[in-house]
């Protein structure tokens, strides 16, 4: 088992920052990739940002040039660093890694951590 803790979110103004963090313990043996993805209100789970490795990262068109995501090199740790924050990127943020286990790729979640920016 893998287990994701996230802490970092909050209330911010729109244009302001904030920095999300997330750490993973357990059976960290396995990691692939590891990511962010959020869920507003109504709306389905979607992807913010993964990485596998440092300089190998993937963004959704709506962070791109605004949100930073970075990994440890012992991927115990993501990180995601949020600039120039709008109203609509409001939402729970959830932290995610996949690992290999037994030739199947399973997926781990963290709690979620809420992200509310003011307009």
């Amino acid at each position: 088992q893998v287990q994701l803790v996230e802490s970092g979110g909050g209330l911010m103004q729109a244009g302001g920052s904030l920095r999300l963090s997330c750490a993973a313990s357990g059976s960290i043996f396995g990691i692939g990739a590891m990511g962010w993805f959020r869920q507003a209100p109504g709306n389905e789970r979607e992807l913010v940002a993964t990485i596998t490795r440092p300089g190998t990262s993937n963004y959704a068109d709506s962070v791109k040039g605004r949100f930073t995501i970075s990994i440890t090199s012992a991927k115990n740790a993501v990180y995601l660093q949020m600039n120039s924050l709008k109203p609509e990127d409001t939402a729970v943020y959830y932290c995610h890694a996949e690992a290999l286990r037994n030739g199947k790729w399973i997926n781990y979640w963290g709690q979620g951590t809420q992200v509310t920016v003011a307009s």
